[in-house]
């Protein structure tokens, strides 16, 4: 058996502090997780949001503030855990709808190939495996019997599953115990066959001390924080959820 440790999107901006990283390296170094994945949108890019370019709110953004965001992110949580010289746990990193858009914007504009790059984000650095898109799907990685994917899709035209019971959803559409970050959402079902096969869904919220604007009344309907994982066997597991609240009050 194992345990996991769940980071849902954290979602760096250059307008916003990055406290909360070294708030979760000091819980990583505490409760020592074999595993830990990362449901990507680790890099929120703004500069390369297709929503409301040409309007006020989009001056000021630049693709190098964007990138050293999520550098500085990355470096306070893993600095933070190293500092504790025990031995790493495995670090897995999903590519999220946000990191994406640097390969979007590669597609429009093919003369910013090689001025800039998902290399750019040095995901190698921080992490042991980075799990890319399928085409315009999120990659998924199964761990001790679970797939994560920063979204699952359904359907031949790879919408994300969503909705109001969204894990209940991806149970009911992959059939296995799954997780997915992306709707910020926190979500939580637990199926059992006939047979007594159990498996679990999971929608893990969001790591993100901050509103986002263009979000709205939305922000009211976040979960913020981290989900634990432990006793993780053949998808089976039993599931902490911590919040970001109570992580910055224990190391805040």
């Amino acid at each position: 058996m194992s345990t996991h440790l769940v980071i849902p999107d954290t979602h760096a901006h250059f307008q916003h502090h990055n406290r909360r990283a070294e708030w979760l390296g000091k819980l990583i170094n505490d409760i020592k997780p074999d595993v830990v994945i990362h449901m990507g949108d680790s890099a929120d890019m703004p500069s390369l949001s297709s929503y409301d370019r040409g309007t006020k709110g989009f001056q000021g953004r630049t693709y190098r503030a964007d990138i050293d965001a999520h550098l500085d992110f990355s470096d306070r949580l893993w600095s933070t855990v190293r500092a504790s010289k025990r031995k790493l746990p495995r670090r897995v990193i999903l590519e999220g709808n946000h990191e994406r858009r640097i390969k979007k914007a590669i597609n429009l504009q093919p003369e910013l190939d090689g001025a800039i790059s998902t290399d750019d984000l040095e995901m190698e650095r921080y992490y042991d495996t980075f799990v890319e898109y399928n085409g315009r799907s999120p990659g998924v990685i199964t761990i001790d019997g679970i797939n994560y994917a920063h979204f699952f899709i359904s359907g031949v035209m790879g919408k994300a599953i969503g909705g109001t019971h969204a894990a209940f959803s991806i149970l009911q559409k992959g059939h296995g115990s799954s997780t997915a970050g992306d709707l910020h959402l926190l979500s939580y079902d637990v199926q059992t066959g006939i047979g007594g096969r159990r498996i679990q869904g999971l929608i893990a919220g969001c790591y993100q001390d901050y509103d986002a604007d263009w979000a709205g009344e939305a922000n009211r309907l976040w979960w913020r924080g981290v989900v634990v994982k432990r006793n993780v066997e053949n998808g089976n597991y039993d599931p902490e959820f911590i919040s970001l609240d109570q992580i910055k009050k224990a190391y805040g």
